[in-house]
């Protein structure tokens, strides 16, 4: 093991924290979930000459983006680069935050737009799409769950969690560019 794994793992757990900031992460998906929700409601107006039709390519590259920050992160600490993954960690969860900002807004002011494909394009386009969308909710306690168990040193807990929650992620931020790719042609 070397020097930078065994000063982080030498850290104590703060238990106490960790309870803390776990409630605020089922409270923060709970209200996420319910603006997911809302948001497919009737549309807010924006002002004449406003647009947000350029997000969705936005939306593309921020899980693009996303999809790169993980996997530098899986890399790094493979190698032992508790740092580097820690900073490739938290440009994966504040490009996620970018992308549910720019996410909302759009689909708060936009008319959602339906994908045309046909045959088993259109069956591969659906199946991503559900699973990216259920995968995307199931997961997102958890990778907030994760990520306060390695902030308040519960490096066990951390570990165990993310062995399943990384790939979820990974797919999840990988398979939002793919349906975007796939929508392209039909956006107006």
């Amino acid at each position: 093991m070397n020097d930078e794994r065994k000063q982080w793992l030498s850290r104590p757990p703060q238990e106490a924290l960790s309870k803390k900031l776990g409630t605020i992460a089922w409270i923060l998906t709970a209200a996420v979930l319910a603006l997911v929700m809302v948001m497919r409601g009737p549309k807010i107006p924006l002002p004449d000459g406003w647009s947000f039709a350029f997000l969705p390519p936005v939306h593309a590259v921020l899980n693009s983006l996303v999809a790169v920050s993980l996997i530098a992160a899986i890399v790094a600490v493979k190698q032992g680069k508790i740092r580097l993954h820690r900073i490739f960690v938290s440009i994966a969860m504040l490009l996620s935050v970018g992308f549910l900002l720019c996410y909302v807004a759009y689909h708060f002011t936009t008319p959602e737009t339906r994908y045309g494909g046909e045959g088993a394009l259109r069956l591969v386009y659906f199946f991503l799409l559900a699973t990216h969308i259920v995968l995307a909710a199931v997961s997102l306690p958890f990778i907030l769950l994760t990520f306060i168990a390695a902030h308040t040193n519960r490096f066990a807990a951390h570990r165990k969690l993310a062995r399943w929650v990384f790939p979820i992620w990974l797919y999840v931020a990988v398979t939002g560019p793919v349906c975007y790719l796939m929508l392209k042609p039909y956006y107006g």
